[in-house]
């Protein structure tokens, strides 16, 4: 028997309307809508059966061993809270997505990597078992391929080739939770952010969240992903200021009073106009408040002196280059109608 091969005769209704792997991964109570009574379950997954059972109340509609497709949904199947009988509704309307709603439940770990397009992470095939995100007070057990982790809060999840997959920085962050081993945990980081999934600063606030940072070889590999993510964002800055037509400022320069205190470093600078960019790079960890105090400070003393300062965030300079370009020259044009800025000194970082 395959999946085309129809439900025992009991079964009241058609498959026409569900999706090839919903055929062939069902749950009990999709097969008991279908008119498939519980003995007539255990019937087909007898030894040497057509069907298999593959994770509790889930059923393998043909022998031998599950796709990649058929072991997500099956432990999709597994760990939602309510999946509607039949995946879809009885009677979909033309046009309408025959893909099942999963409630409370998405891929996570090195499988959600895989289907983000990870080259790191290894193929589905090859794991043991599928990392799958529910709420915390969920009662489940991980149990066969499916692997439960659980989350105070779940985030909005996105999806990839058909299936609820967990954003970028809360996959790696499960990924990471459980490898030791150091040029894995590198690798992942590294291309999160050189493939442009996410930024520095949000990998980072997950790790933080779920208190990762207190071992060696993941605090080794953020240093080195906020090291890359800081040139990344540098190398945009350089690109925005030739490509958008704004004049060349100094760049990566220390300020000074002269004879006196060291102002802060700047990753560029306009003297003629006094306007500096700054990009945004704190890692969220748990001096955030402290650092964010002193981004202000720096940030207040050099407006005193009549600096004007452009915070942009790797993000922004990201998706939005032109806006920020614009931020940027409003500022160089409207530096003619203030005051002349302090003479400062400035000195190469």
């Amino acid at each position: 028997m395959n999946h085309n091969t129809p439900l025992p005769q009991a079964a009241a209704r058609p498959l026409r309307h569900l999706s090839e792997v919903q055929r062939r991964v069902l749950t009990t109570a999709q097969l008991r809508s279908h008119g498939v009574s519980p003995a007539e379950m255990n019937e087909q997954c007898r030894s040497g059966g057509p069907w298999q059972q593959l994770l509790p109340g889930v059923y393998l509609l043909h022998p031998g061993p599950p796709t990649s497709e058929e072991r997500l949904h099956a432990v999709l199947l597994y760990a939602a809270r309510e999946v509607t009988a039949s995946g879809v509704p009885a009677q979909p309307e033309p046009g309408q997505s025959h893909r099942p709603v999963y409630r409370e439940a998405m891929i996570t770990g090195l499988a959600a990597l895989t289907l983000h397009g990870f080259t790191s992470a290894p193929p589905l095939l090859s794991l043991d078992r599928i990392d799958v995100l529910v709420p915390r007070l969920r009662r489940l057990r991980s149990t066969g391929c499916a692997h439960v982790l659980r989350a105070a809060s779940l985030p909005a999840p996105e999806e990839a080739t058909g299936v609820p997959v967990a954003p970028v920085p809360r996959a790696l962050t499960d990924a990471v939770s459980q490898l030791t081993d150091a040029g894995a945990v590198r690798r992942l980081l590294s291309e999160a952010v050189r493939g442009g999934h996410c930024e520095p600063a949000a990998v980072v606030r997950e790790l933080n969240n779920a208190k990762l940072l207190s071992r060696p070889h993941v605090v080794d590999a953020v240093d080195s992903l906020l090291a890359e993510g800081r040139a990344i964002a540098e190398d945009r800055l350089y690109t925005m200021v030739r490509e958008f037509g704004l004049p060349d400022p100094v760049w990566n320069v220390d300020l000074r009073l002269p004879g006196g205190p060291h102002l802060g470093g700047l990753d560029a600078y306009w003297p003629e106009q006094a306007v500096a960019v700054e990009l945004d790079t704190r890692a969220p960890r748990q001096d955030e408040d402290a650092l964010w105090s002193e981004y202000a400070r720096k940030r207040e003393h050099l407006e005193r002196l009549g600096i004007t300062v452009v915070y942009i965030t790797p993000k922004k300079l990201r998706d939005g280059m032109e806006q920020q370009a614009a931020v940027v020259r409003t500022a160089l044009m409207a530096s003619g109608d203030r005051d002349p800025a302090a003479y400062v000194v400035v000195l190469p970082r």
